[in-house]
């Protein structure tokens, strides 16, 4: 039996738990926000816009997409408003010799990036000049399901030669996407995604020197042919960075001491992707959900990159050179390569040259000892198609292509926009061919066996 006293005390104990539980709930569920206090409970979007739209150069600084461009903007009566034109888009070019027809937005594949700020009203109108209904879905944002753009379930399709207006308040910041989501498996093939970057309206932490947005996106173009194939689901053997392959990818080119955030989104159709570079560490700051918080951060070389998902990585640039970054899937550094290619490592083709030679002028069995020779030995290769691998280094062929471009970090710099060249680097700091005084001095051996 519970005495009186004990049952004053659990009550009191209760009620003060109660109340400590009601405090804590209360500070969870009210945000501050423009407009007064709301609760969490509340879809973030209904919270009124920002009474001031978010300027380039003001409130932010601009997202560089290497190979691509951002949306351009007005503000009309405290709106942001934006235009894009779904097109056909004809002769992409994924790296010199190759090129595609694709579908995109304003001309260009992927579409331009669009940039705005943490509690910016948008208006976005969609015109739709394509030989196919289409709609536009904004990638990981949080908005009212009317305007969540997916055909036939949220809106009506979007017809050829109309026009739709999407507007909402953004209340995130991070970096985001937008694709077609009407047959997206067709059109996202072709081409029809781009970035979408939100700013965080009052910034925390210190701001980067330079900051880059990829797109990542894999396509099957069959040598010979113009227009990227949207059934295939396996041999993907164009693989791109804002849809562009190397030799094609412009370089990453910052100063020695700038703070980079690279921001990369992936919406290709099947694969992930861990996204490794050289002579750096980084960290991964912001997932497509939100900040990572900075216990939960750690140094690493690879992010992987989910399908349908975005990672931002932040790091210092204190190491000057020319440095990879690429995908680290080893056939998603080819371009154009296929699984049909017979295995010839280690083949004896003997006389067998000579012989194809009286038939074929000019014939040459390759890949008996890799892959590197085919671009590097500039032979013929099918119309509309280029070698499975890179181009000319400053020392020796570079045998990567598709997802892969280059960090070039410099202690002096004329201009971000302008190629400084290959990396010059100091005596004593390049491995070279090893003499025979030092092998024997160190191996004991005058000539390696």
């Amino acid at each position: 039996m519970m005495t009186r006293r004990e049952m004053i005390a659990s009550a009191a104990a209760v009620a003060g738990a109660t109340a400590l539980g009601a405090k804590a709930r209360a500070a969870e569920v009210e945000v501050q926000k423009p407009g007064g206090t709301r609760d969490k409970s509340e879809p973030a979007w209904t919270y009124p816009p920002h009474p001031e739209p978010g300027e380039p150069g003001k409130h932010y600084q601009p997202v560089t997409t290497l190979n691509g461009s951002a949306l351009p903007f007005k503000i009309v009566d405290g709106v942001k408003v934006f235009h894009l034109v779904c097109e056909e888009v004809p002769n992409h070019e994924f790296a010199p010799g190759l090129t595609a027809h694709c579908w995109g937005y304003n001309g260009q594949v992927h579409g331009p990036t669009i940039e705005c700020v943490e509690g910016d009203r948008v208006r976005i109108y969609v015109t739709n000049r394509l030989p196919a209904a289409t709609s536009v879905h904004w990638h990981a944002i949080i908005l009212p399901q009317g305007m969540d753009g997916v055909g036939g379930l949220s809106q009506k399709a979007i017809q050829p030669g109309e026009t739709f207006k999407y507007e909402f308040t953004v209340w995130q910041h991070g970096t985001f996407m937008y694709h077609s989501h009407h047959d997206e498996m067709t059109q996202m093939a072709l081409g029809m995604l781009g970035l979408f970057v939100i700013h965080p309206r009052e910034p925390k932490g210190p701001p980067p020197d330079r900051d880059f947005a990829f797109l990542l996106s894999e396509w099957k173009i069959v040598p010979g042919t113009k227009r990227p194939d949207p059934n295939e689901m396996v041999e993907f053997n164009v693989l791109t960075l804002n849809a562009r392959c190397f030799p094609g990818t412009a370089p990453v080119i910052v100063k020695k001491g700038d703070r980079v955030r690279l921001r990369i989104g992936n919406l290709s159709a099947m694969d992930h992707h861990p996204i490794h570079f050289h002579g750096h560490t980084w960290t991964v700051t912001e997932t497509d959900g939100g900040v990572v918080p900075e216990t939960a951060r750690r140094p690493e070389v690879t992010v992987l990159v989910p399908v349908g998902s975005t990672r931002t990585v932040e790091f210092i640039a204190n190491n000057p050179g020319d440095w990879p970054i690429h995908c680290h899937m080893s056939h998603h550094v080819m371009n154009q390569m296929g699984h049909g290619i017979p295995n010839l490592i280690g083949v004896n083709t003997g006389d067998l040259d000579r012989r194809a030679r009286k038939t074929i002028p000019g014939y040459m069995t390759m890949g008996t000892a890799g892959m590197a020779e085919m671009g590097e030995m500039g032979m013929n290769v099918p119309r509309n198609s280029i070698p499975m691998v890179g181009a000319q280094g400053p020392h020796d062929y570079i045998t990567m292509g598709g997802m892969f471009t280059i960090l070039k970090v410099r202690e002096h710099l004329e201009s971000y926009d302008k190629d400084p060249g290959w990396y010059e680097q100091p005596p004593g700091t390049r491995a070279e061919l090893a003499n025979e005084e030092e092998m024997r001095r160190d191996l004991g051996i005058a000539k390696p066996a």
